[in-house]
């Protein structure tokens, strides 16, 4: 006795409900998941004795490979955009030159940079000093003194 028994429209109707998750929920997860479903399904109807055991094991295969697949050709080929450090606040500042209102010392500083104080790094220099940042390390800026 068959305890669990799945037609090919039951993968279908699982690939359907995970695209319309990609829908709600943009993630590029569901959508791969639900394309796996599909061709498990697709697999069903061309072999309709297959097992649910097969049925499930070319399941997580496909979706597995399927995910890997995306991410290494996301990779390989990111999204292009005019705006590439829109949610990277820190890096829009890399290149800026910033006069110090108060002195870096032992290495650490603070900066004003338009509405927000960012922590600073680089060489011990008094207020008035010219800076200019060089990079970004999580939430601290690396700086060099500009002559």
């Amino acid at each position: 006795m068959e305890l669990f028994v799945a037609d090919f429209w039951h993968w279908w109707m699982l690939a359907v409900a995970l695209v319309i998750l990609e829908i709600f929920a943009p993630t590029f997860f569901a959508l791969w998941l639900g394309v796996s479903a599909f061709l498990t399904g697709l697999a069903l109807f061309l072999m309709p004795e297959m097992q649910w055991e097969y049925q499930v094991f070319l399941f997580a295969v496909l979706s597995i490979a399927s995910i890997i697949a995306w991410r290494y050709y996301y990779n390989k080929n990111p999204i292009a955009t005019d705006e590439p450090l829109l949610n990277r606040r820190g890096e829009q500042y890399v290149g800026r030159v910033i006069t110090l209102k108060k002195a870096i010392i032992d290495g650490q500083g603070k900066v004003n940079v338009d509405d927000s104080t960012w922590k600073i790094e680089g060489e011990d220099c008094p207020s008035g000093t010219k800076i200019k940042i060089i990079s970004v390390n999580n939430v601290v800026f690396q700086v060099e003194i500009i002559n």
